[in-house]
């Protein structure tokens, strides 16, 4: 007896085009509309489908979103561990598969990986391994480690079940005072377009396919101009400038992710200020962004979605409403919004699970269904080039064994110490079981490496460490995004210039953004900047145990008035910095010197020599 004939879109032997083809053919219009939403969803941490909205991001109903408004592409907003996260996964794809035509859901992240605690731009590890953020990778610049990073996203993404991640960020970060610089390989033009490229090659592999997580690069045409360098999550943050001219420069930086072939791009909501050719909308709103400068000059045929919220108010905990980033467009309603989106080039509504505005739209005879199918197309292109449609699930067993691997692990922990950056060095390393008195650091992981003491003053050494200043927004969301001012307040100033005049004080700096902090240059015995590191990876360069080699991805300002005056557009180039970008000191040619120890035996330590622009 003949086996069944497959019908095309299931029979993987036929080429992809066929496919897609044969299954836009057989869908409704609703289907269709619902691949246009790209909608956030939580996951209960046993596992559980969670069916209404948590959290300060509203999440989308999980089992209405994929079995009555047909969505197949979901984010996932939680850190939940690999075994109960591989569970849900496989639980989702068994939902789609009873559904008409059985089409897989493609799942979606933001990154995981690093320190950054702002539940709007990325997602708490859930157990992955720990990284440096990407100015990390800015500070080392070493495309081979991107690229193997890449490659431990991808191990650890897949065995999950995610399939596309919504990075890497290919913004050049000229503007210090902009809140997604942490997300960002930093502000050196030669540097950042590079990594973002090789990240992308790594995820997706050298084609699309089976073993890949797609890539959604991001903030096309850039970014970083933020005027005032607020940012355009919030009314306030609305305008994109460019007095130096510098457009141009902003936009190359995602010319090495195109070539690599990313699955996907997602323009920022800023509206470009006094940029000829482009209307003062948002990014994604004119037509000339998306279907002309990205896919008519570039040669781009893959998906643009939105960022998230441009059609819909968010309602937040509490009552309070986070207007959607229609900048520009605000007084459009609902529907115009999405019709000027796809007029403009967009395939997805980010953020968005609201499909029948896109079947009014067309019901209507607003939009072509033809438009539609133009969309959907590609969407359902990248599902099938990553084999979900054989092979949807994932093995739950992999998926703990995977993710937080202990090579993994080993490998982030290396990444931390190498991104470490001194700034100024008198007195590093720090001999072992010196008297030390710390701020900010774990006292028990310290004692490992000295004699915790509880007072400056019966210490031969002072370790503290700070995170990069910041002017604290009291409304929620924007409380999560580090914003404002870059200098030190004067009771935090005041007290670290009185604790290095008591005793040799080393300080540690977390720079999520650049810091104004010129005292702390002069008067530390030790100014060292780290990009996402451990208390126990401080220690370790701080007492020699590893070498820092970083370089500064951007600059540090010498002052507010220098930040002011500073074009939003230009990397680096601000008044008399107090350091420049691509500052550090060398530590490749440190050599030991012998000093007494506490006890009276000889201790070795190392100087750093030399400084690097």
């Amino acid at each position: 007896m003949l086996a069944p004939m497959l019908v095309p879109y299931k029979d993987p032997d036929r080429p992809i085009e066929e496919r897609v083809a044969d299954l836009l053919g057989r869908m409704t219009l609703a289907e269709k509309a619902g691949l246009l939403c790209h909608a956030p969803v939580a996951v209960t941490p046993d596992g559980g489908f969670v069916e209404e909205s948590v959290g300060i991001m509203p999440t989308a109903p999980t089992t209405e979103s994929v079995r009555d408004k047909h969505l197949r592409c979901l984010t996932l907003m939680a850190p939940v561990a690999a075994g109960p996260l591989a569970r849900w996964h496989n639980r989702l794809q068994d939902l789609a598969a009873r559904s008409r035509l059985g089409i897989p859901v493609l799942v979606s992240s933001d990154p995981r990986h690093s320190a950054n605690d702002n539940p709007l731009t990325s997602v708490a590890d859930g157990g992955c391994s720990r990284w440096p953020e990407p100015l990390g990778f800015g500070a080392i610049g070493d495309e081979q480690l991107v690229r193997e990073f890449a490659r431990v996203i991808r191990a650890e993404y897949t065995a999950v079940g995610i399939r596309m991640a919504t990075h890497p960020m290919a913004d050049l970060a000229t503007e210090p005072r902009w809140a997604r610089t942490v997300g960002t390989f930093g502000a050196d033009p030669d540097l950042v377009g590079r990594l973002a490229g090789a990240y992308v090659e790594e995820l997706q592999g050298p084609r699309l396919g089976p073993g890949s997580v797609a890539s959604m690069v991001k903030h096309w045409p850039g970014a970083g101009p933020q005027a005032g360098g607020e940012d355009a999550h919030f009314a306030n943050g609305t305008d994109q400038v460019y007095p130096a001219g510098r457009f141009e420069q902003h936009l190359d930086q995602f010319r090495p992710s195109l070539r690599a072939g990313a699955a996907a791009v997602m323009p920022y909501y800023g509206r470009p200020v006094g940029v000829p050719g482009l209307a003062e909308v948002g990014f994604a709103f004119d037509r000339e962004v998306v279907a002309g400068r990205l896919r008519r000059d570039e040669g781009y045929d893959g998906v643009v979605c939105t960022d998230f919220g441009l059609l819909t108010d968010s309602v937040l905990p509490g009552g309070t409403v986070w207007p959607a980033r229609a900048w520009g467009v605000e007084h459009l309603d609902r529907a115009e919004r999405a019709l000027m989106l796809l007029d403009a080039g967009v395939d997805q509504f980010g953020g968005e699970w609201c499909p029948e505005v896109i079947t009014d739209l067309v019901t209507g005879g607003r939009v072509s269904e033809t438009r539609i199918d133009e969309s959907a197309r590609r969407v359902l292109t990248v599902l099938f080039r990553l084999g979900l449609f054989e092979n949807p699930y994932v093995d739950e067993e992999i998926a703990v064994t995977t993710v937080g691997r202990e090579d993994f692990a080993a490998a982030g922990a290396a990444a931390q110490r190498r991104a470490m950056t001194l700034l100024t060095d008198s007195v590093l390393p720090l001999p072992s079981g010196c008297r030390l008195y710390v701020e900010g650091v774990d006292a028990g992981t310290a004692a490992a490496y000295a004699t915790i003491v509880d007072s400056p003053a019966d210490a031969d050494y002072a370790l503290v460490r700070i995170a990069a200043p910041y002017a604290p927004r009291r409304t929620l969301p924007e409380a999560f995004f580090h914003q404002g001012r870059l200098d030190l307040p004067e009771d935090e100033r005041a007290h670290l210039l009185e604790l290095a005049a008591t005793v040799p004080t080393v300080v540690d700096v977390f720079l999520d953004r650049p810091a104004v902090i010129p005292e702390l240059a002069e008067h530390a015995a030790a100014l060292v900047a780290d990009f996402g590191a451990t208390d126990d990876a401080v220690l370790d360069v701080v007492f020699g145990h590893a070498r820092p080699e970083g370089r500064l991805p951007f600059e540090l300002p010498r002052s507010m008035a220098a930040v002011e005056a500073h074009p939003e557009d230009l990397p680096g180039g601000s008044a008399d910095p107090v350091f420049p970008l691509g500052h550090g000191l060398e530590a490749t040619n440190w050599r030991p010197r012998t000093v007494p120890a506490v006890d009276g035996t000889p201790a070795v330590r190392n100087e750093a020599k030399g400084a690097r622009r």
